[in-house]
């Protein structure tokens, strides 16, 4: 398994992906959409658009790791897909971004069912 130190660079992807790509697909995503090379020491993190799947693309330095994750009940509190200046309404639109950039410890607060905007559990979540 790998781990994340404080100098993973871990991207989310905003927008939704068709999940049943595999590595190759994946790839692709990353370089393509999200214009960043898997090879750059970057940590990619996907999601369907129900938000209840998450599929996580990392380079190792010897070969790709795809890791997925799906949830029982419930869905991740996945950031959405806004502009970054809305309150300009006379210039030319601005695009939405297309992945946000957060730290290891907001990764796996999120896959563990943290809403990272509250700062608190989901309802859905229960551990025994």
């Amino acid at each position: 398994m790998f781990s994340f130190n404080s100098h993973s660079k871990i991207l989310l992807a905003v927008e939704p992906v068709d999940l049943r790509k595999n590595f190759a697909g994946l790839w692709a995503l990353a370089s393509e959409t999200l214009g960043v090379e898997p090879r750059s020491d970057s940590v990619f993190v996907f999601t369907n658009r129900a938000h209840s799947r998450v599929k996580i693309l990392a380079w190792d330095g010897t070969g790709v790791w795809v890791c997925a994750k799906r949830l029982e009940k419930g869905t991740f509190a996945w950031p959405r897909n806004t502009a970054s200046n809305s309150s300009q309404r006379n210039a030319a639109a601005v695009a939405p971004r297309a992945k946000i950039r957060i730290e290891p410890t907001a990764l796996v607060m999120l896959l563990d069912g943290f809403d990272l905007r509250e700062g608190c559990r989901r309802p859905w979540f229960e551990r025994e």
